[in-house]
């Protein structure tokens, strides 16, 4: 297994890369962003295959958290480290200085529903016998009541993160709401 994963991740690296299909249709910056995607991709690959402990562990779900913002990003690090901390961003564009720009945009709706019930019942056959007569009936009475709540929330973090031409991180800016 560790072979064919080097070996593929060897094959990655080697072959041109020809992830635009029509590089006259883009422009320079595009071409060389996308070339840089790809180097990134492969930097990726060939660590998959030197070290596939890493990787063939479970799948943790990592919550995208203002925590986890806070504590992973910081100025000067490298593309590469932010994408291993947050993933991949929602949008990748340019500033007007044409210095990349990545957004982190997230979304969590979370909704519980509370319900209650009370009751109570009393029912009895009652009879009797008396000197005039006889007597009998049947006694039920009860009470229900049902209460439902339904509640929901939104969250929403927004993360900004600007890149110096050295494709490090030169700031970023964050927007949490809860409502």
């Amino acid at each position: 297994m560790k072979k064919i994963m080097l070996l593929a991740a060897i094959c990655m690296l080697i072959m041109p890369v020809y992830a635009i299909e029509d590089t006259q249709q883009l422009s320079k910056e595009e071409a060389k962003y996308q070339l840089k995607l790809e180097k990134i991709k492969r930097k990726q690959a060939l660590d998959q295959a030197k070290h596939p402990e890493k990787y063939n562990a479970p799948v943790q779900q990592q919550n995208f958290t203002l925590g986890l913002v806070q504590s992973k990003i910081k100025v000067g690090i490298s593309q590469e480290e932010v994408v291993s901390a947050l993933g991949s961003p929602n949008i990748i564009t340019k500033d007007a200085n044409g210095k990349d720009t990545w957004i982190y945009d997230k979304v969590a709706s979370i909704s519980s529903v509370a319900s209650s019930s009370t009751g109570a019942g009393v029912g009895g056959l009652g009879g009797g016998y008396g000197g005039h007569g006889a007597g009998g009936g049947i006694i039920n009475i009860s009470h229900n009541r049902s209460n439902s709540n339904v509640q929901s929330n939104q969250k929403t973090l927004t993360v900004v993160i600007k890149f110096s031409n050295k494709n490090t991180v030169e700031s970023f800016t964050y927007h949490m709401s809860n409502f």
